[in-house]
C-alpha cells in the first residue's frame, strides 16, 4: 500500500509522468519559507543571481527542513522506493513582468544520471497560476527521448537556453499551484513554463529525489543529500546538514558541490553562464 499517495496517483505517475496538485506545506510553513527567503535577499541581493540558488539544502536550514518533511518524502517513496537521495534543490524565481521563461526540455538529457527514476517535486512558495507562468508538462513524454536545441536565450532560465521544438500546446497540461502545493514529474518528462504576467513573484523550489542505486555518468565525484532508507551503493558523497544558514563549514562543501554540478550540466557545451 502507498504511504501517502493513492494507487491512482501512483499509476498516473507511471503512465503519464506527472502529478499535480498535491498539498505538501502548511500555510505557516509556506509563510515562514518566504520570509526566510526575503530576509536573505534583503541582505545579499536576489537569490536568482547567486550560487546559493542551487544545492540550496546546504546554505539554508529551512530548505533542508522542507526537503526532509516526512509527508513529502512519503510521497516520493511511493514513487521511487524507500532508499532515497536528493540530488539537487534549486530555486526558480520569476519576477513580475520580467519576461523570463523556461524552455521545453527533459532534464534527463543534461544531468548525467544513469536511469529515469528521479522524481522532481516542484514546491510553490507563492501562487503559480497560468498567468504567473506555472509549469506545463507533455504527458507520457518520459517514455521518449526528444531533440533539444541550445539557444542560450537570455530570457530562458535554463543553463543552455535549451528548447524542444514543435511541441503542440494542445498536447500539454498546465499545472497551476497554490502556495504550499507541489507538482511531481519524472526526470524525463518534457516540461516548460511561460513568463510571469501576474503581480506577485513566482517562487518555486524544485527538489530532485532519486533512488540510491543511481549513478552519475558525467563526473567522477558528485554529491547528494541522504534522505531515507539505506545507501549500500555510495555512488554519491553524502552532503553535510547545515546547523545554521550559511554555516561556514557547510558553505565550503557547497562551493565544491556547486562546482561539480556546474561541470555536469555544462558537460560538452561550448559556453556557460555565470550562475546555474
Amino acid at each position: 500500500m502507498p504511504l501517502a499517495l493513492s494507487k491512482a496517483h501512483v499509476e498516473q505517475y507511471k503512465d503519464q509522468g506527472w502529478l499535480s496538485p498535491l498539498d505538501v506545506l502548511t500555510q505557516v510553513e509556506t509563510t515562514k519559507a518566504r520570509s526566510e527567503l526575503a530576509a536573505f535577499e534583503a541582505e545579499h541581493g536576489p537569490l536568482a543571481k547567486r550560487v546559493e540558488r542551487s544545492r540550496a539544502y546546504l546554505p539554508f536550514v529551512w530548505v533542508d527542513q522542507i526537503m526532509r518533511k516526512p509527508l513529502l518524502v512519503d510521497m516520493v517513496e511511493d514513487l521511487i522506493g524507500p532508499n532515497i537521495l536528493c540530488w539537487n534543490a534549486i530555486f526558480w524565481i520569476k519576477e513580475p513582468g520580467a519576461g523570463s521563461f523556461v524552455g521545453w526540455h527533459q532534464d534527463v538529457a543534461y544531468w548525467g544520471l544513469d536511469n529515469r527514476e528521479l522524481v522532481t517535486v516542484w514546491v510553490a512558495l507563492s501562487n503559480a497560476s497560468e498567468q504567473a507562468g506555472c509549469m506545463s508538462v507533455l504527458p507520457g513524454s518520459q517514455h521518449q527521448t526528444l531533440d533539444h536545441s541550445e539557444t542560450y536565450d537570455p530570457a530562458n532560465l535554463l543553463t543552455r537556453g535549451q528548447h524542444i521544438q514543435d511541441i503542440d500546446p494542445a498536447d500539454t497540461v498546465a499545472m497551476p499551484l497554490q502556495a504550499g502545493q507541489a507538482s511531481f514529474h519524472n526526470v524525463a518528462t518534457a516540461h516548460g513554463s511561460g513568463p510571469n504576467n501576474a503581480e506577485d513573484r513566482r517562487i518555486g523550489l524544485s527538489l530532485h529525489y532519486m533512488p540510491t542505486h543511481t549513478r552519475q555518468t558525467l563526473a567522477d565525484w558528485d554529491s547528494a543529500a541522504f534522505i531515507r532508507g539505506e545507501d549500500h551503493f555510495q555512488h554519491f558523497d553524502h552532503a553535510p546538514r547545515p546547523k545554521r544558514d550559511l554555516d561556514p563549514e557547510v558553505m565550503a562543501y557547497h562551493a565544491r558541490s556547486a562546482d561539480s554540478l556546474r561541470r555536469i550540466v555544462y558537460s560538452g557545451a561550448d559556453t556557460s553562464r555565470t550562475t546555474l
